[in-house]
């Protein structure tokens, strides 16, 4: 959410950041409520005033006639008081559904386009692998390996269910593990957040009210969330942090759950477009300054390249544009990482920043060099999705046996070099003897 204020200053700059971003507000519109909340606040506050004046000389009076008089004159004017406060009451609340939806400002650098196919290639990395054989899907490589069961989780869990199992688990549980390790290791603060959460933090993160048909939702108002960004951002909710303490910086894990509205076409049988997944993401509170914030989107998007480039899964670093960036960020990236079965590279997570958008929703401030309370900026990254990222290290290491290579950087933690070893069958000599040692 934006300062009013900035919003009456900056009217032009904010019709071109929702133009920009392919977003239907009329700023306009905003503006003409806000004049009538201000109207009808100072309205209600010389009644306030009126009414609380005449309170006072009532109870001061003894001519018990003269009271009576003016009581019935304060209750006159108490109800048109009541009166007024109610459609006070009902603009502030159009004007906060207005302010809700007013999109924030992309950065200059974020090129023109309304779909994903018009983001802008950054930078690549990693050579795409050259196959002598017929490199086969993840679904395939993963049933044959028994890795995964998706006529089961179909049975079970409906269109897009699916159980990991065997080596499937403990190579996730590797790649958990791992991330965690280095992340650690770069002083984040590893949190395990809640994956079902009330709607406030979810309008504070800007995931609603605009995105509410991608959610999954209770009887009683809680949502299952597509992401840790929302439980972990709203952790200082209403809460003053010190400037000293700034930056705090958070690895969070969390299952998530999404529909994916866009591609149920894939979400049958597949890891890279299903419904419920986990994910380790970065998160970073920072002061507010638009040189910090810039700089540690950088960071955490580095962060996460060393994480695929440590895999050597080759990928692309691409900048959205201004129609496929959400209402909250000021810029984004998105990491695709390739998949040798479709012959391309396929989004696997995104890396934005924020300003203070969701941190004034979420009234997390700090104060200060000088005592001044200022809400904190919010920089996000997601480490990797799992088991979307998985999926795409499966099908770059399959060996023509059908076998997969673990990543070098896997090995000591999943205690193997291979998944679906053959083992070799003994040679006829073998064989003879052990036949005379059972004989």
């Amino acid at each position: 959410m934006l300062d009013i204020k900035f919003i009456r200053e900056n009217k032009d700059i904010i019709k071109e950041g929702a133009r920009k971003k392919h977003v239907d507000f009329d700023v306009d519109n905003l503006l003409l409520m806000d004049d009538r909340r201000l109207e009808l606040s100072k309205e209600v506050e010389l009644k306030r005033q009126e009414y609380n004046k005449l309170a006072d000389e009532i109870n001061e009076l003894s001519d018990e006639s003269k009271r009576q008089n003016l009581v019935i004159l304060a209750k006159a004017m108490k109800g048109g008081l009541q009166k007024k406060e109610a459609i006070l009451k009902e603009i502030i609340t159009k004007w906060q559904h207005l302010m809700v939806e007013v999109p924030n400002i992309p950065d200059m650098s974020v090129p023109e386009g309304k779909t994903d196919a018009e983001n802008r290639e950054e930078r690549t990395w990693g050579e795409i692998p050259n196959f002598s054989f017929s490199v086969k899907n993840q679904i395939d490589l993963m049933e044959e390996l028994e890795m995964v069961d998706f006529e089961r989780g179909a049975k079970v869990a409906g269109s897009g269910g699916y159980f990991l199992k065997n080596a499937g688990v403990m190579f996730s549980f590797a790649l958990w593990q791992y991330v965690l390790d280095e992340m650690t290791k770069k002083d984040f603060v590893p949190f395990i957040v809640p994956a079902l959460v009330n709607r406030s933090p979810f309008i504070g993160t800007g995931y609603l009210p605009q995105g509410e048909e991608n959610l999954y939702k209770t009887e009683d108002n809680m949502y299952f969330s597509s992401s840790g960004e929302v439980a972990t951002m709203a952790y200082y909710m209403d809460e003053i942090l010190q400037e000293k303490d700034l930056p705090k910086k958070f690895v969070s894990f969390s299952p998530c759950f999404g529909k994916d509205t866009e591609n149920q076409e894939d979400n049958d049988k597949s890891l890279v477009r299903a419904n419920n997944f986990f994910k380790l993401e970065q998160f970073v509170l920072c002061e507010a300054n638009h040189m910090t914030s810039m700089s540690l989107h950088e960071d955490l998007t580095k962060n996460a390249e060393e994480i695929i480039q440590s895999l050597k899964i080759p990928y692309r670093v691409t900048v959205s544009c201004g129609g496929n960036l959400g209402l909250g960020q000021v810029k984004k990236y998105n990491i695709e990482t390739w998949v040798p079965s479709e012959k391309k590279y396929r989004e696997s997570y995104s890396s934005s920043y924020f300003h203070d958008f969701q941190t004034r929703r979420l009234n997390i401030r700090y104060k200060d060099s000088l005592g001044k309370l200022r809400f904190v900026h919010s920089v996000s990254n997601t480490t990797i999705p799992s088991p979307q990222l998985l999926a795409s290290i499966i099908e770059n290491y399959q060996q023509e046996d059908g076998t997969i290579l673990v990543p070098e950087v896997l090995q000591k933690y999943l205690g193997k070099k291979i998944i679906g070893e053959k083992k070799e069958e003994p040679s006829v000599v073998q064989k003879d003897i052990d036949n005379l040692i059972l004989v």
